[in-house]
């Protein structure tokens, strides 16, 4: 009997998520000294910075628009997004291209991390911290070895405003 109600009590968190046991995989990447990291299956690529063309009347942390191989890509910088102080690019600074609704979109970052398998018994909820602070845009906090990632919800850290901010940069 305890064996079924072990294999109940196993099956009921990942039917409320909807994440398989394995887990998944994370691209990781820093902002300062946080870690954080999205679904691998989200990132097209990563491409070193190189200079965006900047597009006026767009929000702060919309850093401008990249051809990226004949398609123009918005760029959105996260530090800002994130309300972080602004910092000079290093050679370490790239911009994740990943796709946001089936958008392609660039995130500038100060560096990335590593791929990390994240199981799924090693990811919580992100914590609740009252009605003052927004974390929508985390699906969870993964832990790592020592480490703990923020998990970032793509669809839900850009804004519908930003996607449409972005797409008229892009239409500009």
């Amino acid at each position: 009997m305890s064996g079924a109600a072990n294999e109940t009590a196993v099956k009921e968190p990942n039917q409320e998520t909807g994440l398989t046991t394995e887990g998944s995989q994370f691209l990781t990447f820093n902002l300062g000294e946080e870690l954080y990291g999205v679904d691998i299956l989200r990132v097209q690529e990563i491409k070193g910075y190189t200079t965006v063309t900047k597009i006026p009347n767009t929000p702060s942390h919309i850093k401008g628009v990249l051809n990226l191989r004949g398609t123009i890509v918005p760029i959105v910088e996260l530090r800002t997004k994130f309300g972080m102080p602004t910092i000079d690019y290093t050679t370490f600074t790239v911009i994740i291209v990943v796709v946001v609704r089936d958008k392609v979109m660039g995130l500038v970052v100060d560096a990335v991390s590593d791929v990390l398998d994240i199981a799924q018994k090693d990811i919580q909820a992100p914590p609740q911290f009252g009605a003052n602070v927004d974390v929508r845009f985390l699906n969870g906090i993964g832990k790592s070895g020592d480490k703990l990632v923020a998990l970032l919800d793509m669809d839900s850290l850009l804004s519908e405003g930003d996607l449409s901010g972005a797409n008229s940069a892009v239409a500009a």
